[in-house]
């Protein structure tokens, strides 16, 4: 197995270099830069801007900019904001990951909690009317966009219970301890429901498909000639199976929540990597931009090792040495 990690993770090499070249061909792509954004002063000069832009090196060719941008990421370095003034790009980067990162793993684990369940169930009891319903429901929750869903728990949820703030990510500066944690927690309960919604309801179509389909297999047959009880084969047979193709959604799902919290993030004000995007795009921060995109492209690399390596995990029967 240690191997197979060693040979994986320097196939990322080339593959990153390779999101470099795209990711700087899309941001060089766009039109404008930071300089001719819809907030500039009209009044300053031209040349003053030309002086600003000669500094910041945006004037130069396109290949110096890249390899300046490159050989600045590779130790690490991913530059300036041009957006704000005097602040690196991690430091944006590190002072919104971690609330992204929150998001994200309630996200997933409220898919996980309750996809997983309301699938084996619904699998187990075929063509019943909970089944009907969790069809119903998982149908609803992949044709219902993010944005519509968030907008809908902030008038429901927020503005008619009053159960849960409708943005940000604190209540109030100061708060320490115990207190702290509730009031993340109350935040995170919206953005964190919307974002795993669509996700739940694929979760759920997954595994109920594999379970009903490897419920016809000759092993389970086979197991349940043996005569074990319906639990063991559902538990011990059934479901290690199953859990196969749910590990391989999971290897991208990660960097695909990361990505998906753009939108989320955006309408409750949440101040994550997602906001901190749109914000750049916005702005024409390209820094940002690059490093940002830079970073979810690295999360769905990583996920997708890590699920080759709980594929081995769950079914021993794979083996990549």
């Amino acid at each position: 197995m240690h191997r197979y990690i060693i040979r994986r993770t320097l196939q990322f090499i080339p593959m990153l270099f390779l999101v470099t070249v795209v990711v700087f061909a899309l941001a060089k792509a766009a039109p404008g830069d930071v300089l001719s954004g819809e907030m500039l002063d009209p009044n300053i000069p031209h040349e003053v801007l030309e002086q600003r832009r000669d500094a910041l090196g945006l004037n130069d060719p396109l290949p110096v900019q890249y390899w300046s941008w490159l050989s600045s990421v590779a130790t690490g370095d991913f530059g300036n904001s041009m957006q704000y003034t005097g602040r690196s790009v991690m430091d944006l980067i590190q002072s919104r990951i971690m609330n992204t990162f929150y998001l994200s793993m309630f996200a997933l684990g409220v898919t996980l909690a309750i996809a997983i369940p309301i699938g084996i169930y619904s699998a187990t009891k075929k063509y019943s009317l909970f089944d009907y319903g969790a069809t119903t429901f998982a149908f609803l929750g992949l044709a219902t966009p993010n944005f519509f869903a968030a907008l809908l728990a902030i008038w429901l949820l927020s503005f008619q219970f009053g159960w849960f703030p409708a943005q940000g990510s604190t209540s109030a500066i100061g708060l320490t301890g115990f207190e702290l944690f509730i009031d993340k927690l109350r935040h995170l309960v919206l953005p964190g429901f919307t974002l795993g919604l669509a996700s739940t309801a694929m979760y759920m179509r997954y595994m109920r498909t594999e379970i009903l389909e490897i419920k016809g297999s000759d092993f389970i047959r086979t197991a349940q000639a043996k005569g074990l009880t319906n639990n063991s084969v559902l538990y011990k047979h059934t479901l290690r199976n199953a859990l196969i193709p749910i590990i391989t959604l999971l290897g991208v799902e990660f960097g695909l929540l990361l990505s998906g919290a753009v939108i989320t993030e955006n309408v409750f004000n949440y101040p994550g990597l997602g906001t901190l995007f749109l914000n750049s795009i916005q702005n024409r921060d390209y820094p940002v931009i690059m490093a940002i995109n830079l970073i979810l492209a690295v999360t769905i690399l990583v996920g997708n090792l890590l699920a080759d390596i709980f594929y081995a995990v769950v079914d021993p029967r794979i083996r990549y040495d």
